[in-house]
C-alpha cells in the first residue's frame, strides 16, 4: 500500500503530511496521537449550560446557512433533539464542514458551547455523521487528538481525516511483531499490530497507555540492545592486553602520595584494576563530585600502562584544565622520573614538534592534552591507557578518534558533572560505571547564601574582613563584556568598580580570550597568594584548584544552570577553612531561577542537583551541544519513563549475554529488524 491509495488525499494534503515526515503509510500508524477526547458525556440540547467544559450531543439538523460577507462568512447550522435547539458556527474551513450537514440527517458533536442570543451556540465543534439518537455509543471511546501544524490547518487535515487514513492502512496491512514471545508475556505488553490499533482507537485510557508503554519499550530495547552489543564487541578486542600495577604504581600509592585515599578512591582504584587485569577491554566512567579526587584515581591507571611499558594519554576539554592536570601529575610524578607532555592547539611549532616526537618514539610515558591530542600528527607509539576528563563536554565521535590512535587501548572517563541515573543509562550505556562518593578528609561543607543589590555593602564588608584574615576570593561574572542585548554585569567593568571598591587589595581579571600564557600568568599569582580577589567569568568552572580560595560570590546567579553553579561552588572549600558561597541575582527572578537558587541553598549534594538541572533544562540543553552521542525518543522519556527504561536494559544486556550473534530461533524476527538498527549506531561509536 502506498500513501497516495489513501481516500480524500489530495496533493496539497500530501505535500503537508511530507512536510511532517510522514512519506509512507508506516509513518503514518507512528504518527501517534498527543491526547484523547472522552466524548461519553452526551448532553440533551435543552439543558445544555455554560459550564466551559466539552460535552457531547447529539440531533438532527434543521437547516445549513452561510452568513455574512468575503472573509466574515461563516457556516450556521441548527441541530436539534427532542428537548430543544441549539446553533452550530464554523467561521474557518467552513467550506469543509459544510458538507458535513446535510438537512434532516443526524449528527454527534463535541465542543464547548456558550450563550448567543436565543440559542446556545457551539463553534468549531468536531462532528460525525450518526444514523439516529440510537447510535451514539459508538462514540463513547475515546478519540484520539493528533499532532497538528499551519500545514495541516491549511489542507484542512483534521482529527477525524488522520484517523480515517489509519484505519485504512490498519485494515490493509497486518504489522510484523519483532519482540521475543518471552518478552511480551514477561511485560504483558500487545503484540505490535493490536498495539497500533489499541494507540490509534483504544477502548479505554489503560489500553491506550499499555500499547503506548509497548512502543517507549521498543526503542529503549533497540538502543539499549545496541549499546549491550557494543561493550560486548569492545571487551573481546583487547584479549591479552593485561596490566598489572608494578612497583611505580606501588610507589606513587605507597611513598609519594602526601594524604590517605578516601574509601570512594580506593573503591574505583579496585574496578580499575580488575578490569586491566581481566584481559579484556576497560571502558568506565568514574564519577564523583567536585573535589573528590578523581585526578588521583586517573594517575593510578595510567601508572600502570606506564609500569607495563605502555603509554597513557590525558584528555580535557580545555587548555586551562589541561594545563592544571599537567602541573599536578608534574607535581606528583617528577620524583618517580615519569616522562610527561603537554599538547595543546596553541603551541609553538618548533615545541609542538619535539613534543610530537617524543610521543612517536615513546620516550613520553604520559601526554596530556586539550583535543589537539587526538590530531593527525600525533602518534602514539604503544598506547595502553586513554583517560578522557569532563567526558560530557566532548561528543563520542571525539572518543573514539583517541582510541583509535593504539591498539583498543583501555579507556577511563571521568565526569565531575554528576550524571543522574536515567542518563547515566542512556549515553554512558556502554560503560561500567564507578562513583567515588565523600570527599577528602578534613574539608568543611560549603555554606551558601543569596544576597541582593542592597545587601551588597554588608557583602563586600565581609569579603574585606575575610581577605585581611588571610582568605582569597572569586567574584565570577556571566558576560567578559557589556552586552547591548542582555541587562548582565560584565567581568570587565566589574573588575574596574572593584578596584575602586577595594583600593588596597589586589585584584585580578581572567576570561576566556586572554591569551594561554596570559592566563597562566594570571592563576599561577592567584594560586601563589599574590591576588587577593580573582574575577572572572566560567573558565574557573571546572580544573583550577587554590586552597586557600574560601569566598565565592556569582553575579546574576540566576542565568546559571544548576550544575554550573554546583562546578563554580566547587573552586572553593578545597583547603581546611571554612568557604562562603554568595549568589547574587538580578532584580527580576523567574520562577525557574528561584528554584535554582533554592536549590544551590539546599543542598551540596551533586547528584541531587544533577537531577534537578535535568529535569529543569532536559537531556541535550543538560549535557551541553557538543555531545553528539544523545539518543533521540519519538515516544520514551529518559526522565519520566525511567522504569520502562530500566525493563529495556535489564532484557537487552540478558539476551546479549546469552545470545549476542542472536542464534536463538526465537529471536530471528528481532535480528532481522536489529540488524539495520545496529549498523548505524556501530558507525557512530567507531565499531567496525
Amino acid at each position: 500500500m502506498k500513501l497516495l491509495d489513501l481516500k480524500n488525499l489530495s496533493q496539497k494534503r500530501l505535500s503537508a503530511l511530507q512536510s511532517a515526515g510522514i512519506h509512507h503509510p508506516e509513518h503514518l500508524l507512528y504518527f501517534f496521537p498527543r491526547r484523547y477526547l472522552d466524548k461519553s458525556n452526551f448532553q440533551p440540547i435543552g439543558f445544555l449550560r455554560e459550564t466551559g467544559e466539552p460535552i457531547s450531543v447529539a440531533g438532527k439538523v434543521i437547516s445549513v446557512n452561510v452568513s455574512g460577507y468575503k472573509s466574515k462568512k461563516r457556516l450556521e447550522v441548527i441541530v436539534q433533539d427532542r428537548s430543544g435547539s441549539m446553533k452550530v458556527v464554523y467561521f474557518k474551513g467552513w467550506k469543509y464542514f459544510i458538507s458535513r450537514f446535510k438537512k434532516g440527517e443526524w449528527v454527534a458533536l463535541y465542543g464547548t458551547v456558550k450563550q448567543y442570543g436565543r440559542y446556545m451556540n457551539m463553534a468549531h465543534p468536531e462532528v460525525d455523521q450518526i444514523s439516529g439518537p440510537d447510535d451514539v455509543e459508538q462514540f463513547k471511546s475515546l478519540t484520539p487528538i493528533y499532532p497538528s501544524n499551519k500545514h495541516f490547518s491549511k489542507a484542512y487535515i483534521s482529527n477525524q481525516i488522520i484517523s480515517d487514513w489509519v484505519q485504512q492502512i490498519l485494515t490493509a496491512t497486518t504489522v510484523p511483531e519483532f519482540l521475543p514471545d518471552h518478552i511480551l508475556k514477561r511485560h504483558s505488553f500487545p503484540v505490535r499490530d493490536e498495539g497500533l490499533r489499541s494507540i490509534h482507537k483504544p477502548e479505554s485510557k489503560a489500553e491506550a497507555d499499555k500499547a503506548l508503554e509497548r512502543f517507549k519499550y521498543e526503542e529503549f530495547f533497540l538502543f539499549e540492545l545496541s549499546m549491550a552489543k557494543i561493550k560486548n564487541i569492545r571487551t573481546t578486542r583487547a584479549e591479552g592486553k593485561i596490566l598489572e600495577p608494578g612497583p611505580i604504581t606501588k610507589n606513587f600509592f605507597n611513598e609519594q602520595l602526601p594524604f590517605e585515599l578516601t574509601d570512594g578512591q580506593k573503591n574505583s582504584l579496585k574496578d580499575i584494576r580488575t578490569d586491566l587485569t581481566s584481559g579484556e577491554q576497560m571502558n568506565r566512567l568514574i564519577q564523583g563530585d567536585v573535589g573528590a579526587g578523581k585526578t588521583v584515581v586517573a594517575i593510578g591507571s595510567m601508572l600502570m600502562a606506564v609500569d607495563n611499558g605502555m603509554q597513557a594519554a590525558l584528555m580535557a576539554p580545555t587548555e586551562i584544565l589541561a594545563e592544571q592536570h599537567y602541573h599536578t601529575i608534574k607535581e606528583y610524578l617528577e620524583p618517580l622520573g615519569i616522562n610527561h607532555r603537554l599538547i595543546t592547539g596553541s603551541q609553538k611549532t618548533a615545541l609542538r614538534r619535539d613534543i610530537l616526537s617524543d610521543i612517536a618514539g615513546g620516550t613520553c610515558q604520559i601526554a596530556v592534552g586539550t583535543h589537539a591530542i587526538f590530531q593527525d600528527q600525533v602518534e602514539f607509539n604503544n598506547l595502553g591507557v586513554v583517560v578522557i576528563d569532563e567526558q560530557h563536554r566532548f561528543g563520542v565521535k571525539q572518543r573514539n578518534e583517541l582510541l583509535m590512535k593504539g591498539d583498543n587501548p583501555h579507556l577511563l572517563v571521568m565526569s565531575a558533572t554528576p550524571i543522574p541515573r536515567s542518563l547515566a543509562m542512556t549515553i554512558y550505556s556502554d560503560l561500567d560505571i564507578s562513583i567515588i562518593e565523600g570527599l577528602p578528609g578534613g574539608r568543611k561543607p560549603i555554606k551558601t547564601a543569596v544576597r541582593t543589590d542592597k545587601e551588597r555593602p554588608g557583602v563586600y564588608d565581609f569579603l574585606e574582613t575575610s581577605i585581611q584574615n588571610g582568605d582569597q576570593a572569586y567574584i565570577v561574572y556571566p558576560l567578559i563584556e557589556e552586552s547591548e542585548v542582555m541587562d548582565l554585569k560584565d567581568a570587565t567593568m566589574g573588575f574596574e568598580k572593584l578596584k575602586q571598591r577595594f583600593p588596597e587589595l589586589r585584584i585580578g581579571l581572567l576570561h576566556g580570550r586572554m591569551k594561554p600564557e596570559e592566563k597562566d600568568g594570571i592563576m599561577k599569582r592567584f594560586a601563589e597568594g599574590d591576588i587577593d580577589i580573582l574575577v572572572s567569568t566560567t573558565v574557573i568552572e571546572v580544573g583550577v584548584d587554590v586552597p586557600n580560595a574560601s569566598i565565592m560570590i556569582v553575579e546574576h546567579a540566576e542565568r546559571f544552570g544548576l550544575s554550573q553553579l554546583h562546578q563554580l561552588r566547587g573552586r572553593i572549600g578545597r583547603g581546611r577553612k571554612q568557604s562562603y558561597c554568595i549568589l547574587m541575582p538580578g532584580q527580576k527572578l523567574s520562577k525557574d531561577g528561584r528554584f535554582r537558587l533554592k536549590m544551590m541553598i539546599d543542598t551540596t549534594d551533586g547528584f541531587k542537583i544533577a537531577e534537578a538541572d535535568l529535569k529543569l533544562r532536559g537531556p541535550g540543553d543538560f549535557l551541553g551541544t557538543k555531545q553528539s552521542g544523545l539518543p533521540e525518543f519519538k515516544f520514551g522519556d529518559i526522565l519520566e519513563d525511567r522504569i520502562t527504561l530500566e525493563k529495556a536494559k535489564n532484557d537487552a544486556w540478558q539476551i546479549i549475554r546469552s545470545d549476542s550473534d542472536f542464534g536463538n530461533p526465537n529471536h530471528q524476527a528481532l535480528k532481522k529488524v536489529f540488524e539495520p538498527y545496529f549498523k548505524k549506531k556501530a558507525e557512530f561509536f567507531g565499531i567496525g
